[in-house]
């Protein structure tokens, strides 16, 4: 595999990883969002990924394969909404519920600190192989 290759599928990782920082950071921000009805609560967005390998990428006379990895589809978790009785509040229906949307804080916190650590590991693996190219390109020196 050439270094190039190497980068793009880095360069390709750190994307996926940063749309799926960006679906956690939505979450977040709409954990306790209420609405009036079960279809207008917000539900929670996974980001689902897909490794992508060219059709031509078999190895061959020289050529290495290349991959990458690509966002397949943004998926909506389509549990029920929390539904909490507080007929004080505006959005409450004709009954005294409001609907809170279905975000689990915690397992939000657990995909924001994995995504993190994968956007770290493959911007470390950059710098790595750029490392290797400048000390490779000073052996001549």
């Amino acid at each position: 595999m050439s270094l190039i290759n190497a980068f793009k599928i880095s360069s390709t990782g750190m994307q996926a990883q940063s749309a799926r920082l960006n679906a956690v950071a939505s979450n977040m921000a709409n954990a306790e969002t209420v609405s009036s009805t079960d279809q207008g609560a917000y539900r929670a967005r996974k980001v689902v990924f897909e490794a992508i390998t060219p059709a031509n990428a078999q190895p061959s006379a020289g050529k290495s394969a290349t991959a990458e990895v690509r966002i397949k589809e943004v998926t909506q978790d389509n549990s029920a909404a929390r539904r909490m009785y507080e007929p004080g509040n505006p959005l409450a229906n004709a009954e005294g519920f409001v609907f809170a949307s279905n975000v689990n804080a915690a397992e939000e916190m657990v995909d924001l600190i994995s995504a993190s650590r994968s956007y770290q590991t493959n911007a470390e693996v950059m710098n790595t192989m750029k490392s290797l190219m400048l000390k490779t390109l000073q052996i001549g020196q």
